[in-house]
């Protein structure tokens, strides 16, 4: 699942975006985020790649000159020297948040909008194309949905648009639920009560 993004990396994300702009427009932003993106992916299926990267035992001068051995001529400049840049700062441990920033802010100039469904089991296309319809009705942007499976969950199912997570899970409704009991006890309980009797 995407990790979000802090207010540190938004800050980081919005400098390169606008670099990206400049440097090329559209096109310019779609390399950048897709370099960035093999980048994170290569760090997450390798743990050597992601402790090099986020370790702060690394010495920042080799790693420096580690990154512009391995990055030359593979990816676009602009991407190398925000590479530099985060390593001089120590801040390559948050790339992957940088990332997603990164690329909502790309989603946005594009008029969508990044979307996890997160459910208990795989949801079939039907599904999801429902729900893809009904996103975009209520924004006006065009959804990318990115499905993802959480065992855990009980039933429902939980939407995270950019960065605000919608929660429609069974745990959250019976949570909800436990704490409406907690608080006004006896009440709820005799006014559902009157409320069934009376029908």
């Amino acid at each position: 699942m995407r990790v979000n993004a802090d207010a540190l990396a938004k800050v980081y994300a919005k400098s390169l975006f606008e670099l990206a702009m400049d440097a090329g427009g559209s096109d310019k932003l779609v390399e950048i985020a897709d370099e960035l993106e093999q980048i994170c992916e290569l760090a997450r299926e390798d743990k050597k790649i992601n402790l090099f990267l986020s370790s702060p035992v690394v010495d920042v001068t080799a790693r420096g000159k580690t990154l512009s051995a391995i990055f030359t001529n593979s990816i676009t400049d602009l991407t190398l020297r925000f590479l530099l840049v985060l390593n001089n700062k120590g801040r390559l441990d948050r790339l992957e948040s940088i990332e997603t920033a990164f690329d909502q802010l790309v989603q946005e100039e594009f008029g969508r909008v990044e979307v996890d469904v997160i459910t208990p089991v795989a949801i079939d296309t039907d599904s999801l194309a429902t729900i893809k319809e009904k996103i975009h009705a209520a924004l006006g942007k065009e959804p990318v949905i990115h499905p993802y499976v959480d065992a855990g969950l009980l039933g429902g199912i939980k939407l995270r648009i950019g960065d605000q997570l919608i929660d429609g899970s069974l745990q959250t409704r019976l949570r909800n639920l436990g704490e409406e009991l907690k608080n006004n006890g006896g009440a709820a309980v005799r006014e559902r009560y009157e409320a069934f009797m009376d029908n």
